[in-house]
């Protein structure tokens, strides 16, 4: 029995078979991986397959493929029939390509050829707070990603797939209809803009980010029927972003940088904002004390990554007033990420 293993009238696990379940839970992400980038959850879905038919369609060794396959049937990915073929589950179905909120992406950039070895400079990062990224490729992650296209557009889709879920929360949970015109500062490839604008007729926007960026958000703008209520602009909000909106959104941007970073992205947001302007920002908010949270481990996957934090109230709260800035209310989405509003001091 494996040290993690236990029946529904089990007792609970011992502390050591709880403890030889964490050390060895990297067993369990490396095969979700290597599931990921074969596709097994989309040759599933049509029904049930042998491991001779998904070896041939995988190009894998099938005795090798078969102890992959049960491994992760025991831990509820997959099912292994009594004849032997093998099935999906709810947990496989988030590793479809296609599914809504997709991970199989998130699988691939979190567990494959940037992120997983970056984390074995960890106790370098630890000892130095130096970037452990940065020190394993000799080059930041954002310098990486141009010079490595393929990770970069597995990485855009992981982020793409998780996003979708997240802007309907964030629609679901924040009112924007007050404004007249909303800046999406990083936005990316503007889904989130556009969302916004759909469901607020009244509405004009921007999305703002580098060149390569913004020519996706301008296909996507086009493709909605936006042309007219929104454009998309470049540049780098290190050295300013642009002036005339009285709402500006950040998602998922501080918590890629340290603190002066940071201030300085607030600053430049703060100076083009109007005294009745509000500044948003899309983040996780660390919760206090012991309570579990994914973000608490994201947090340390960001001081690997860029050197960036997530950051508790406290922590938002302090960095918004040394930019000049005051936090007004947390409002939280059905997602864990929460909209942090704040007004200009």
């Amino acid at each position: 029995m494996c040290p993690n293993d236990q029946s529904a009238a089990s007792v609970p696990l011992s502390p050591m078979a709880a403890m030889l379940g964490m050390i060895s839970g990297f067993w369990l992400s490396r095969s979700l991986y290597a599931a990921a980038k074969l596709g097994l959850a989309d040759l599933l879905k049509a029904g049930p397959r042998s491991v001779a038919e998904l070896a041939k369609l995988s190009e894998t060794h099938p005795p090798s493929l078969y102890r992959l396959l049960r491994a992760l049937a025991s831990a509820g990915v997959f099912s292994e029939n009594p004849d032997g073929r093998f099935a999906t589950t709810a947990l496989a179905a988030t590793l479809e390509a296609d599914a809504p909120a997709s991970l199989r992406g998130f699988a691939i950039a979190e567990l494959g050829e940037d992120h997983y070895p970056a984390w074995g400079e960890f106790l370098h990062c630890l000892r130095t707070g130096e970037i452990g990224f940065d020190r394993l490729f000799g080059m930041n992650v954002w310098e990486y990603r141009a010079q490595h296209p393929a990770d970069a557009r597995i990485f855009d889709e992981a982020m793409a797939s998780y996003t979708a879920a997240v802007n309907q929360a964030i629609l679901g949970s924040y009112d924007f209809s007050s404004f007249k015109k909303v800046f999406d500062i990083g936005g990316g490839d503007g889904s989130l803009i556009t969302g916004i604008l759909k469901a607020n007729p009244a509405t004009a926007g921007m999305v703002f980010d580098l060149p390569h960026a913004v020519m996706h958000a301008q296909a996507r703008i086009d493709s909605a029927g936006l042309g007219k209520r929104c454009q998309a602009a470049n540049g780098d909000f290190f050295e300013s972003v642009p002036g005339g909106g009285d709402a500006y959104v950040l998602k998922w941007i501080i918590h890629d940088w340290v603190e002066e970073r940071a201030v300085a992205i607030l600053k430049n947001c703060r100076r083009a904002m109007p005294k009745h302007g509000k500044l948003l920002l899309i983040e996780a908010v660390i919760p206090a004390g012991n309570t579990p949270s994914f973000h608490k481990f994201m947090d340390l996957n960001m001081l690997v990554m860029t050197g960036g934090h997530e950051r508790t109230e406290a922590e938002y709260r302090a960095l918004l007033a040394a930019s000049g800035l005051n936090l007004t209310r947390i409002v939280p989405t059905q997602s864990e990420m929460s909209v942090l509003e704040a007004a200009p001091a």
